[in-house]
């Protein structure tokens, strides 16, 4: 990945794939003109939004996060473009709400949105933020909010949730091999008293996950950790309203990228990617009838991954996936 301007040096983040990602928005971009309207639906650092500033200077931006400091770090990062550049505090799936809501925002998307993208997951920036308690490298709060205004935090989970459920959402959401002798060994902890740090927890899972486990499957905690992040952020439930929200949100020949850094986010994708360009036409039939055509086409073959020098450039990209989809028609009727 090329380090250019500010986008390293003054803020440290590089973003994953931005050339590629650049690549398959563009021509929807371009198409539009002085009229582009592109979404960054997870506006993290800012990095994404700083290079589609710069490579489409007729294009505005609306950068979405539920994390406020990292809206207003980002809204700061990005000052140089501020004619360009509309912050909005919201979760990406309340998008519409935030739209109809928002005169100037309204304006913005009156003809639709060009170019979504997706950067799926935490962000380095919150891992960076040790007191949110994204991270299992240092104790801090078991919060986890990326809104930390509201919600229940990831200590609440760990203190009033059945063993049942946090097996099960160590096992859905952490694809935790040993989910329920971990939430067995959780429930017998709070016992003595409520978790509220994370080194506790880090200990609790050392102690409880046999040691071949741990010699060879990474750090302990690794899984675990996501799976509260994903309950605490209702993270999957987000993603899975929020694509055919923003299909209806499109303009024709709009594009959308999802950036996936987990198997679970990239199998709500490719199901909805694999949905929204369906023919509704009965099997067996020669051609579409009218009515039923796909109105969505896909923009990549399967998912794409980074490529060896951008993982050597860039760590954070070895576990990504991409996928990306146009908007071929107006007929697509979904949530708005």
């Amino acid at each position: 990945m090329a380090l250019e301007d500010h986008t390293t040096t003054d803020y440290g983040h590089v973003p994953v794939l931005k050339d590629r990602v650049t690549e398959l928005l563009s021509p929807a971009i371009t198409r539009a003109g002085d009229k582009a309207a592109i979404v960054d639906c997870t506006l993290g650092a800012g990095g994404h939004s700083e290079n589609f500033l710069r490579r489409f200077p007729h294009a505005i931006v609306v950068g979405v996060d539920r994390d406020p400091s990292a809206l207003s770090q980002a809204t700061d990062r990005l000052q140089p473009y501020r004619d360009r550049f509309f912050p909005v505090h919201a979760r990406f799936d309340d998008l519409a709400e935030a739209i109809q809501d928002d005169s100037h925002l309204h304006e913005i998307c009156a003809s639709g949105i060009h170019a979504a993208l997706f950067d799926l997951g935490v962000s380095s920036m919150q891992l960076d933020q040790l007191d949110r308690g994204f991270a299992y490298r240092a104790d801090a709060p078991l919060d986890m909010r990326m809104d930390p205004s509201s919600g229940i935090t990831a200590a609440d989970v760990l203190n009033t949730y059945a063993h049942g459920d946090l097996a099960r959402i160590f096992k859905t959401y952490g694809e935790e091999r040993f989910a329920g002798k971990i939430a067995s060994a959780i429930v017998r902890e709070r016992e003595k008293a409520p978790f509220e740090s994370s080194a506790r927890l880090v200990e609790l899972l050392y102690a409880t996950i046999p040691a071949a486990t741990r010699r060879s499957g990474g750090h302990p905690a690794k899984r675990t950790f996501q799976a509260l992040r994903v309950e605490v952020n209702q993270e999957l439930d987000s993603l899975t309203r929020v694509i055919p929200v923003m299909a209806d949100l499109l303009a024709p020949g709009g594009r959308m990228v999802f950036m996936s850094y987990q198997s679970l986010e990239d199998r709500i994708v490719k199901r909805s990617f694999s949905e929204l360009t369906a023919s509704a036409t009965p099997p067996g039939l020669p051609m579409d009838l009218p009515g039923t055509a796909p109105q969505f086409r896909l923009l990549t073959r399967g998912s794409e991954k980074a490529s060896p020098q951008e993982i050597a450039d860039n760590s954070r990209a070895a576990p990504v996936r991409v996928r990306a989809i146009e908007k071929t028609s107006t007929e697509y009727g979904g949530q708005r």
